[in-house]
C-alpha cells in the first residue's frame, strides 16, 4: 500500500468534502492547539477510495496529517475513532496512527491523525507476535465505554461481565435484528435464533477474557512503514474474546501462514477454534448483507447452519 487510502471504508453515508474554505484554517487553528506547534496548510492533497469519508493529507512546517470528513451528524463516529486509536496506541503494542484532535466546524465534522507513509511489506510474523501482544492488554467487562459503528452500522458496546449476553445482544442480535429491519427475515431469523439461544455451548472449553480488540481487522485495513513495522487502523473497538479478532482476519484473507503461526506460538488457542472462528465471522457477513445487500443473505445461512451442525 502506498498512501493510507484504504483507511477510507467501502461503502456507507455520503461522504462530505470540505466545502467551505474556512475550515482550512480552523483545521490549522485546532492541530496547532493540539500538538503546541504552530502550523500552517502549504499543501491538501486529497485521499479518494471511499464512500464513507472524505480523507486528506495536509502538509505544512515539514510535517504531515491525515484528515477523515464528513457531515456534521458523523461527528461521534470520529470521536470514537479518536478514542480507539489513542487507547490502541497507549498500549505499546502494535503501530496506530496517532489521534491529534476531532471535531466540527460549521456543517462538517472531522478526525486529524498521524500521517504514517505505508508502503513497504509488513513483516507478518512480527504483526502476529504483536497481534496477540495486543489482546493481552485486557479489562474488567466486555464492551467499552463508548458505542461506535462497524463501518457505518451502530455497534453497541454496553459493558457486562457475561460474554455469551454480550454477543447475544450487542453482537449477533443485533446484526439479526438490523437485517429483520432490512427486510430479512424468514430462515435466517429463524436459524440466527437457535444459535443464539444455543451458542453457550461453544464456550464450553475456552476461556474467554476482555482482550483489547481492532474490531474489524481485514486485509485493507493494515499496512507496513517502509522499514516493515505493521500498522493498523480504521478499527471498531471494544474488548472482548480476541478469538473473535483472529477470525476476522481469516474472512478475506491476505494475512498468511507467518502471521498465524507467530500468533498461536505468541498465545495458543483452545481446541474449538475453528467452529468458533466460523461462527464469530457470521456477524461480519451480516453486517455486509446489511450495508450492501442481498448477496450475503445465502452465505450468512450456510454459515449459521455449518456451526449449528456443529453443537
Amino acid at each position: 500500500m502506498a498512501s493510507l487510502l484504504n483507511w477510507v471504508r467501502l461503502c456507507g453515508p455520503a461522504k462530505n468534502g470540505l466545502s467551505n474554505m474556512d475550515i482550512w484554517r480552523h483545521l490549522e487553528q485546532r492541530i496547532s492547539q493540539s500538538t503546541g506547534r504552530d502550523f500552517l496548510i502549504q499543501k491538501q492533497q486529497g485521499m479518494g477510495g471511499g464512500c464513507i469519508n472524505s480523507a486528506f493529507r495536509l502538509t505544512g512546517n515539514d510535517r504531515s496529517y491525515f484528515v477523515k470528513t464528513n457531515h456534521a451528524r458523523y461527528a461521534y463516529m470520529f470521536e470514537a475513532e479518536a478514542d480507539a486509536l489513542g487507547e490502541m496506541a497507549a498500549s505499546a503494542t502494535l503501530r496506530v496512527p496517532e489521534p491529534v484532535c476531532c471535531g466540527q466546524h460549521d456543517h462538517e465534522s472531522y478526525v486529524v491523525m498521524e500521517y504514517l507513509e505505508l508502503g513497504g511489506s509488513a513483516d507478518m510474523a512480527s504483526f502476529g507476535r504483536q497481534f496477540a501482544d495486543m489482546h493481552r492488554v485486557t479489562a474488567d467487562t466486555f464492551g467499552w465505554h463508548r458505542d461506535n459503528t462497524i463501518g457505518s452500522t451502530p455497534q453497541p458496546n454496553t459493558r457486562t461481565g457475561d460474554w455469551i449476553e454480550f454477543w447475544q445482544k450487542r453482537r449477533l442480535g443485533f446484526q439479526l435484528e438490523t437485517a429483520a429491519a432490512n427486510g430479512y427475515g424468514g430462515e435466517l431469523q429463524r436459524l440466527g435464533e437457535r444459535l443464539l439461544a444455543d451458542m453457550a455451548a461453544l464456550f464450553v472449553n475456552h476461556d474467554v477474557q476482555a482482550s483489547m480488540l481492532h474490531g474489524d481487522l481485514w486485509g485493507g485495513n493494515y499496512g507496513a512503514l517502509r522499514d516493515g513495522t505493521p500498522v493498523i487502523f480504521d478499527p471498531a473497538f471494544y474488548y472482548g474474546d480476541r478469538e473473535a479478532d483472529l477470525a476476522m482476519t481469516s474472512l478475506f484473507g491476505g494475512f498468511g501462514g507467518q502471521f498465524y503461526a507467530a500468533y498461536k506460538e505468541a498465545w495458543p488457542l483452545d481446541d474449538g477454534y475453528e467452529v468458533r472462528k466460523e461462527f464469530y465471522n457470521i456477524y461480519h457477513i451480516i453486517n455486509h448483507l446489511n450495508l450492501f445487500g442481498g448477496g450475503y443473505h445465502g452465505q450468512a445461512i450456510s454459515m449459521i447452519e455449518r456451526v449449528l451442525s456443529e453443537l
